[in-house]
């Protein structure tokens, strides 16, 4: 049974910088992909930023200001925010991906709230 959970979410204003941490029950190792996702109100949940033990990718939106990292001994992945404009609120989640013989395995966090205002 797998849980992630999500911390370090908050207001901050632009111009400023947070560091989002998912912690998993389990190995890091056993996903074949992790990442963030983003909502905000009325808007569609879209891809912040991946992670693959070979790559990793992010959207043009956050490209050069957001780094993804894993550290497998604690088991957590971590998203370094710097720069953070208003458009970068929203509500973030944690993502785990393994696809093994046809068999998709898709799980996700509770999501942290993430507000830039003046």
């Amino acid at each position: 049974q797998v849980q992630l959970v999500e911390s370090g979410g908050g207001l901050v204003q632009p111009g400023g910088s947070l560091r989002l941490s998912c912690a998993a029950s389990g190995s890091i190792l056993s996903f074949d992909a992790m990442g963030w996702y983003r909502q905000a109100p009325g808007k569609q949940r879209e891809l912040v930023a991946r992670i693959t033990r070979g790559s990793t990718n992010y959207a043009d939106s956050v490209k050069g200001r957001f780094t993804i990292s894993g550290d497998n001994a604690k088991n957590t992945v971590d998203l370094q925010m710097n720069g953070l404009k208003p458009e970068d609120t929203a509500v973030y989640y944690c993502n785990a991906k393994t696809r093994r013989l046809g068999t998709l395995y898709d799980y996700w966090g509770q999501g942290t709230q993430v507000t830039v205002s003046s």
